[in-house]
C-alpha cells in the first residue's frame, strides 16, 4: 500500500532516481532511450481494456483543456505499469514529445531515467518534477505532475500525467490534477453501480415469475413489467409509465402505506377472480431512501400463489382424510354392529305385523348403512374382489333398493339397456358407485324430478349414464368434484364422489360429468369390458 505524504520525502526519492541513473550509465545529455513497449496488439488490447476508463478522463481533461485552450500543455495516460495508452492536448506540444521519443506504447521505468509515471507507481503518490528534478538534460525545460487513479478497491489502476513548459509550471496544477483523478475515480464507482442496479432493473422486470411496480417518491410510475400487466389485469397495449400506481386500486393502499408512512408491507396475500377462477397473490412494498432518508423510489413485487394455496388446501384436506382415517374404522364398525341388528330386528317384525312407515324406517337404515360404508372405505380401503359380473344384474339390485327412497322423494326413474356385458369388477363397490350417483341425482332434485339410467357400449367399455333433470352444477362447482370434503350439500361430507373416483380408477375405468346450472346433471361411467 501507498505511503503518506509526510512519510516521502520528495527531493530525497527524487536524489535516489537521479543516483541510480547515474550508476546504470545513462547518459543525461542524451535522448531517453525506451527498450520497453507494448507492440500494436498488446497496446490495442490493452486500449480495450481500458477504454472505459480512458473515456471517462477524456470527459474530464477535454472540460479542462478547453478551459486553457492555446497553452502547451499535454496529458498522459498510462496504465498500472507504466505503459503510455493516450495523448492529449496541444497538437504542437504533442510532436515535441513524440521527438523525444514519447509515443503510445512506451513503458517509463526506472532504467530509462527519472520520471514523475515511475515514482508515482512506485511510491504510490502523486508526484512533480520540475525542470532539473528530470535527470536527461533535454527535459530541464518541463515540468511534469502525474497522480494515480483507482478502483473501488484502492488498487492502483493506471496514471494521469500532466507536461507543460516550465515557464507555465505552478503548484496548483499537482493538485488539479489529482483532483480530476478523484472525479475519474467517482464516476468509474457511479458508472458501475449504476451498471449493477441497471442488470437488477432488468432482472427484476424481465423475469416471468415476478410482477414488479416502481415508483418515485410521491407514487408516480417509473416502471412496470409485463407479468404485472398480467397479473394486475391492464391492459398490455397501454403505457402506465408516468402515471400514479393509486389508480391501481389492488396494490394502491400498499403503495400509500409505504410513500405516506414509510411502512414496509411484506407477505401480503391479495385475491383476484379472473375469468379461469379466483387467483392468489403475493405482495410486498418496500421504500427506498437516500442518504436523507427521503423516499426516493417505491418498489412492488407481485407473484402468483395459486398454485401454492391449492396444495396448501390440497395437503390440509390429506391431514384431515388421515384423521377420519384413524377414527373411520372404529366409529363405523361401533355403529355397524347396532345397525345391522335394529334392521335384522325390523325386518322379522315387519312380516308379522303391519309396522308403519315400515318402508321409510328401512330405507333410511339403509341410508345409515351406505353413510358407514363410506367411512369404512375413507378409514381402510379394502383390496377389490375382482369377478366377472353383469352390469345390469349390479344394476338392477341397486335400483331395486333405491326405487322405495325415489318414489318417496316423488322422483321417476327409466332405465334402458342398449347393450349389457360382463365386467370384470368388485360387485360390491361398483353397488357402491352406482349407489352414490344415484343418491346425488335425488338429492338435486329437491321437489321431484326424473332420473335416466341408460346402458350402452363405449369402444370396449361398457358405459353406464346417469341422468336428472335436477337443479345442476356451475363450472367451479364441477371442477372441484371429487375433493375431499369438497360438497355444496348443508349435510354433506364431500367423500362420496372422491370414494367413486377411486373406485372407478381402481377398476381401469373413467368417469365423465357434464352440468348445466337449472338443466341437470350427467354421469357417465365407463368400466372395461372383459379383464381389468
Amino acid at each position: 500500500m501507498g505511503r503518506s505524504l509526510c512519510e516521502i520525502n520528495h527531493a530525497h526519492a527524487i536524489e535516489v532516481a537521479n543516483q541510480y541513473c547515474r550508476q546504470a550509465g545513462i547518459n543525461p545529455d542524451e535522448l531517453p532511450v525506451f527498450d520497453c513497449r507494448y507492440s500494436h496488439a498488446e497496446l490495442a488490447a490493452k486500449l480495450v481494456m481500458y477504454r472505459e476508463y480512458i473515456e471517462i478522463i477524456h470527459f474530464f481533461i477535454h472540460k479542462f483543456l478547453s478551459s486553457i485552450s492555446g497553452e502547451p500543455i499535454v496529458i498522459m495516460v498510462s496504465d498500472e505499469q507504466g505503459y503510455i495508452l493516450e495523448f492529449a492536448g496541444d497538437p504542437t506540444y504533442i510532436q515535441v514529445c513524440r521527438h523525444l521519443g514519447i509515443e503510445e506504447g512506451i513503458q517509463f521505468n526506472k532504467d530509462i531515467g527519472t520520471s514523475s509515471i515511475d515514482l508515482c507507481l512506485s511510491y504510490q503518490q502523486p508526484f512533480q518534477l520540475i525542470g532539473e528534478d528530470h535527470y536527461h538534460t533535454i527535459l530541464h525545460q518541463q515540468a511534469c505532475y502525474t497522480t494515480g487513479f483507482h478502483n473501488e478497491n484502492g488498487s492502483v489502476l493506471g496514471t494521469i500525467t500532466l507536461m507543460v513548459d516550465i515557464d507555465f509550471a505552478h503548484p496548483y496544477l499537482l493538485a488539479l490534477l489529482c483532483t480530476i483523478a478523484n472525479f475519474v475515480e467517482r464516476e468509474l464507482l457511479l458508472r458501475r453501480q449504476n451498471a449493477q442496479l441497471q442488470m437488477l432493473n432488468q432482472f427484476l422486470l424481465g423475469t416471468n415469475f415476478y410482477g414488479v411496480v416502481i415508483t418515485n417518491g410521491i407514487g408516480q410510475i417509473l416502471e412496470m413489467n409485463e407479468r404485472c400487466h398480467t397479473m394486475l389485469q391492464l391492459d398490455n397495449q397501454a403505457s402506465y409509465e408516468g402515471t400514479s400506481v393509486f389508480n391501481i386500486n389492488l396494490i394502491s393502499c400498499y403503495f400509500g402505506r409505504a410513500i405516506k408512512h414509510h411502512e414496509e408491507c411484506t407477505g401480503v396475500e391479495l385475491c383476484m377472480t379472473l375469468k379461469d377462477g379466483e387467483h392468489h397473490y403475493m405482495l410486498d412494498v418496500l421504500p427506498v431512501y437516500d442518504t436523507s432518508r427521503s423516499i426516493v423510489r417505491v418498489v412492488g413485487s407481485i407473484r402468483d400463489i395459486t398454485e401454492m394455496k391449492k396444495t396448501e388446501e390440497l395437503l390440509h384436506n390429506t391431514e384431515k382424510l388421515v384423521f377420519a382415517g384413524q377414527i373411520a374404522v372404529s366409529i363405523a364398525h361401533e355403529i355397524r354392529n347396532p345397525l345391522t341388528t335394529v334392521k335384522g330386528m325390523l325386518q322379522l317384525a315387519g312380516k308379522d305385523t303391519e309396522l308403519r312407515h315400515y318402508n321409510l324406517i328401512m330405507s333410511e337404515l339403509e341410508r345409515m348403512n351406505l353413510i358407514v360404508s363410506e367411512f369404512l372405505f375413507l378409514g381402510k380401503t379394502q383390496a377389490p374382489q375382482f369377478r366377472q359380473e353383469r352390469c345390469h344384474q349390479i344394476l338392477r339390485e341397486v335400483l331395486d333398493l333405491f326405487e322405495i327412497h325415489a318414489a318417496l322423494s316423488n322422483i321417476t326413474t327409466e332405465c334402458t339397456i342398449n347393450a349389457d356385458h360382463i365386467i370384470t369388477c368388485d360387485r360390491n363397490q361398483i353397488k357402491q358407485v352406482f349407489m352414490n350417483i344415484l343418491k346425488n341425482a335425488v338429492e338435486a332434485l329437491p321437489f321431484g324430478g326424473h332420473i335416466r339410467i341408460v346402458l350402452d357400449t363405449k369402444d370396449t367399455y361398457q358405459k353406464i349414464r346417469f341422468s336428472d333433470n335436477g337443479m345442476g352444477m356451475n363450472a367451479e362447482m364441477l371442477q372441484r368434484i371429487g375433493e375431499p370434503f369438497q360438497t355444496t350439500k348443508t349435510e354433506g361430507n364431500g367423500l362420496g364422489m372422491m370414494i367413486v373416483k377411486k373406485i372407478i380408477e381402481a377398476h381401469k375405468g373413467r368417469m365423465v360429468i357434464e352440468s348445466k346450472v337449472n338443466e341437470g346433471t350427467q354421469v357417465e361411467i365407463y368400466l372395461p369390458i372383459g379383464s381389468v
